[in-house]
């Protein structure tokens, strides 16, 4: 039987001990991240996989990231080229997700990957999860720990206002530094390369290591057989209102996230600092979702470096 409310853990011995013993169990954990939290459970297990997808509601067309706690980890669930090795060595552990060829007899479960024949991994920097994974020895699936669609968590708060039935325990690791998700990239076959989701890994860090430019996918499309990886829905990250970008100013009935000069009822950063602002972003549009006005307005966010991430969260909001 689930533990409703989940249990909140100590960012301790432990609390780890306890996260630990829960996953063990095929239990759900939302655990920290740099990026945002998530919502973790064994790889391996068919029963806590299918766990996730219901506390979600998530399509199970759409594919999960299984966080390991090191390279070797990731060469026994998937074939790393020397691309990959390459971009392994310079952003791990950190915000980038590979989605690489599934390795035969890994031992993920068909519904972590959606049934491709690929997986997306990524090894975490958050010293709570890395020293998790280590202790657990076993690959973790873990999308954002909230409802699908829906804002994605940064606080423990976060979580529980999100989900409740279905989730074991929130390991409390405080606010996430980063608050933006991993940057997702596809290796393809002949040497090219696809990013998947902006994020805090820019477009040019990885062409600087990859000495290309990405191969460009069709954009705006969510049917089943367009999502290769997490976070391509069309759809996402909403608040359940209205939400309008490059707004310099707010109509009355607006709740306004501000960004440099323009300063709003909640900023994402008053000195216009980008990684500010994909820190806070998502505490914005929790306040945004709890305020009373019906409405959101976004102050304009420049589109260079991390800005072009917060800006596919933001448009994505906004649909």
């Amino acid at each position: 039987m689930a533990i409703n409310p989940p249990l909140t853990l100590s960012p301790d011995a432990e609390g780890m001990a306890r996260a630990v013993a829960l996953l063990r169990e095929g239990r759900l954990v939302a655990v920290p991240t740099e990026t945002v939290y998530g919502l973790a459970a064994r790889a391996d297990s068919e029963a806590a996989v299918a766990a996730i997808y219901r506390a979600k509601g998530r399509p199970d067309f759409n594919p999960l990231i299984v966080h390991v706690a090191d390279l070797a980890a990731a060469r026994k669930l998937a074939v790393l080229d020397e691309r990959a090795e390459a971009l392994a060595a310079r952003f791990w552990p950190g915000p980038l997700t590979l989605v690489l060829p599934l390795r035969e007899g890994g031992g993920l479960v068909p519904a972590v990957t959606a049934g491709l024949p690929t997986v997306a991994l990524r090894v975490p920097a958050h010293p709570l999860t890395r020293a998790l994974l280590a202790e657990l020895g076993l690959p973790l699936a873990a999308p954002s720990a909230n409802r699908s669609m829906g804002v994605s968590p940064t606080t423990p708060a976060h979580v529980a206002a999100s989900l409740s039935e279905g989730v074991a325990a929130i390991w409390d690791g405080g606010a996430c530094a980063q608050g933006l998700e991993s940057t997702i990239v596809a290796l393809r076959e002949g040497g090219g390369w696809s990013l998947l989701r902006e994020g805090p890994v820019t477009r040019a860090q990885i062409a600087a290591v990859l000495g290309s430019e990405p191969v460009e996918i069709a954009k705006g499309l969510d049917a089943p057989n367009r999502i290769e990886s997490p976070g391509q829905m069309l759809r996402h990250y909403s608040p359940g209102k209205p939400v309008r970008l490059n707004a310099p100013e707010a109509a009355a009935d607006e709740f306004h996230i501000g960004f440099g000069p323009v300063a709003g009822d909640c900023s994402l950063s008053s000195h216009g600092d980008l990684a500010e602002a994909a820190a806070r972003l998502y505490a914005c549009l929790h306040q945004a979702a709890a305020a009373p006005h019906p409405r959101i307005a976004v102050a304009p966010v420049p589109q260079e470096g991390i800005g072009a991430a917060i800006n596919d969260r933001l448009t994505r909001a906004a649909r």
